[in-house]
């Protein structure tokens, strides 16, 4: 046998031999499956967040397909009506039971307008919740960055922006 097999080998017993025992963490009660302690105590993550045309969900798969994903609006006048688009969030970490997810807009994030209020439910924090809202005759008076504010039970989330220009 060849001396760095030798060695390899001696390397990995002493490893093993002083490495820490296996820890097991305690059942979650939501989902019965082990987790790090911490991770029941996280707040919700938000994972996906997209302005799109349309999303279609597949009956057969339960696949969410995303139809024309688009970052900002061109106008010739202003005030402006965009007809409809959907925000397409996903979430996780959000522990089980009934939630409240509210999403508001404006130019100024600290004056923004509420838009849409709606309840979610969670079946455990390993969930990922995939929620679509439908923005129907949404107006925007001038040109702009306008804030959109992601809320879960009235905890900010995510601040992120729909720039309105000509």
């Amino acid at each position: 046998m060849d001396i760095y097999m030798i060695s390899l080998r001696y390397l990995v017993k002493r490893f093993l031999k002083f490495s820490a025992p296996t820890f097991q963490f305690p059942a979650c009660a939501a989902c019965r499956r082990r987790h790090p302690v911490g991770f029941m105590q996280s707040k919700p993550q938000v994972l996906a967040w997209l302005t799109c045309d349309a999303v279609h969900l597949d009956p057969s798969t339960g696949k969410h397909t995303i139809l024309g994903v688009f970052s900002n609006i061109r106008a010739r006048q202003f005030p402006v009506t965009h007809p409809h688009m959907v925000w397409f969030l996903t979430l996780s970490d959000v522990p089980a039971g009934e939630h409240k997810l509210r999403l508001s807009m404006g130019l100024d994030p600290a004056h923004a307008q509420q838009l849409i209020e709606r309840p979610f439910q969670s079946q455990s924090p390993i969930q990922r919740i995939n929620l679509i809202n439908e923005i129907r005759n949404l107006t925007f008076p001038e040109a702009g960055d306008y804030a959109i504010i992601v809320e879960v039970d009235d905890e900010p989330l995510l601040v992120t922006s729909i720039g309105v220009g000509s």
